[in-house]
């Protein structure tokens, strides 16, 4: 997987041949680092090697911290030596990755801050940048979130247009449980009444879909008080300053968007420090 979005990334870039790259002579050695500019979490370290291993398997790598890491600003990242050209070549590709997914990896852990102590845990969702589906559910484990399903195949997830295309909330549960047995099964909701039909249906986790602070308390209440059959997952509109307060409502989940499709990169940067 990681060889491949490599591959395709370099393919992107290089085309024909790195032509600024050939000023260079073919000889010369460097040295260099990648150096954090800002304060984030790291991740992408494996993506990084494989672009580099990938132009020239004779670069030396040394990273000075792995993956989960926290990193202040002006802190050295990576050393790296060897011919200058394909340091050079993999630099933007390497650095892409890095900044992308620290930057997914830093969102994750400042939501995961901001629940701290409540027993909620925060997820991801499909909500990725195309390619990427797998380097950014990593990258928030990095920051320390769970992922929700990979992709289509491994929960089910009935939305409003599911509900609507099998006719009732019930229906389109018990016909999950037939077609797709053994495979959790998740129901976004839009109102307690939706709530209701969901958890008497035998949902195994029921999304609150922008329900108010007041409504997500009384869905905790209701599905205590029918044993906590059903996790409770709560969505939308949520951001760093409300995080939290959602969290103390009780919800098992809060699942963000966010975290992998308003990505700030992180700020990084390679600079060499010797040529030869």
């Amino acid at each position: 997987m990681i060889a491949r979005q490599v591959s395709a990334a370099l393919a992107e870039d290089l085309g024909a041949g790195d032509v600024t790259a050939a000023l260079v002579p073919a000889s010369q050695q460097v040295r260099a680092q990648i150096i954090a500019r800002e304060p984030a979490v790291l991740c992408g370290t494996d993506w990084a090697d494989a672009t580099f291993r990938e132009l020239d398997p004779a670069i030396r790598l040394e990273w000075q911290v792995r993956d989960g890491d926290r990193l202040s600003a002006n802190q050295t990242v990576l050393k790296l030596s060897g011919q200058a050209r394909p340091i050079l070549t993999g630099e933007r590709t390497a650095l892409n990755f890095l900044q992308t997914l620290s930057a997914t990896a830093t969102a994750a852990a400042r939501y995961v801050e901001a629940v701290a102590g409540t027993g909620c845990r925060i997820l991801d969702t499909r909500k990725t940048l195309p390619g990427l589906r797998f380097a950014q559910k990593y990258a928030t484990r990095c920051g320390g979130a769970q992922n929700h399903r990979m992709g289509l195949h491994d929960m089910v997830l009935i939305k409003e247009n599911h509900i609507i295309a099998a006719g009732s909330i019930g229906n389109a549960i018990a016909t999950a449980r037939r077609t797709s047995a053994g495979i959790p099964v998740e129901v976004e909701v839009e109102s307690l009444a939706e709530f209701d039909q969901a958890c008497d249906a035998g949902a195994d986790v029921i999304l609150l879909d922008e329900l108010s602070l007041e409504d997500m308390r009384e869905a905790v209440k209701r599905n205590q008080s029918k044993g906590a059959r059903a996790k409770l997952e709560a969505s939308g509109s949520v951001t760093l300053s409300t995080v939290r307060e959602i969290a103390l409502t009780g919800v098992d989940y809060i699942s963000i968007g966010g975290i992998t499709k308003h990505v700030q990169a992180v700020d990084l940067s390679m600079r060499f420090e010797f040529a030869a």
